[in-house]
């Protein structure tokens, strides 16, 4: 199988990788719609094909769309969502992530790589230091119109301008400042990440930085562990999903500090 990359030459993706790759989405999709942290995953095994980073990437956020959608169209359906309610949320969040996207492409992020693992890091304590944190519906900190003017464009700018850990950010301000359970805040951080996802996917199809041929397989993948993801949030809830956090925020923790020569 040839995809046509974003230089405008061919390279090969066989048979054999391209079942690699797909096996990875189920994973990651399945993982993601979980706790986050599907990337981590997927941009690895994408760049391991030897395509330039910048395909890597737009590519990822296509087979990403598909398991996004998939998890927030099964809690949508399932009624764990109204999107006549976050209707804001989403929007303020969508241009955040236009915004982010926009501006990666202008400044350097070597200083937000340089702290977003301290800040993912801390996430998974929070998770694990507080095991009674979003067991059942809390004190609403923000209305969703506060929300959205603060956390939702802020991380929606974050997604769309470097991304990693976005999935766990999400969820613990769902759970801190809308006083949603962790089984809630799970499938309200999957439906507003949809959305920042979408929104960094349109600049990359205008960019041309996606592989066609590889992300439409790796998207069925993800669509397809997203939607089983998804039902085991709402059916093990808390117990699956609080484990899932700490542990997934910790990998991500180690990897982006690998990746920055912290070992080294």
């Amino acid at each position: 199988m040839a995809g046509l990359t974003d230089k405008g030459t061919f390279m090969e993706v066989t048979i054999e990788i391209t079942v690699i790759l797909f096996t990875v989405a189920v994973i990651a999709g399945f993982i993601d719609s979980i706790a986050g942290g599907g990337g981590l995953i997927t941009i690895p095994a994408l760049l391991m094909t030897g395509m330039p980073p910048a395909l890597a990437l737009g590519t990822n956020k296509l087979q990403a769309c598909g398991g996004s959608f998939s998890a927030s169209w099964y809690f949508i359906r399932r009624r764990a969502v109204d999107l006549s309610a976050v209707w804001l949320i989403l929007l303020m969040t969508f241009i955040g992530a236009v915004i982010g996207t926009i501006l990666i492409q202008l400044v350097d992020a070597s200083l937000i790589k340089k702290v977003i693992p301290f800040l993912v890091l801390a996430i998974g304590l929070y998770f694990l230091f507080t095991p009674k944190l979003g067991e059942q519906d809390a004190r609403q900190r923000l209305s969703y119109g506060v929300y959205a003017f603060t956390a939702g464009v802020s991380i929606g700018f974050y997604d769309g301008f470097f991304g990693p850990g976005t999935g766990s950010i999400l969820s613990l301000a769902c759970v801190t400042l809308l006083g949603f359970n962790l089984a809630k805040a799970t499938a309200h951080a999957k439906v507003f990440n949809f959305t920042s996802n979408f929104a960094s996917l349109i600049f990359f199809l205008i960019g041309g930085h996606i592989l066609w041929s590889v992300g439409l397989v790796m998207l069925v993948g993800q669509f397809i562990g997203a939607h089983f993801g998804a039902k085991m949030v709402l059916s093990g809830g808390k117990k699956i999903i609080r484990p899932m956090v700490v542990i997934m925020s910790f990998i991500m923790t180690v990897k982006m500090a690998y990746d920055q020569g912290w070992f080294s």
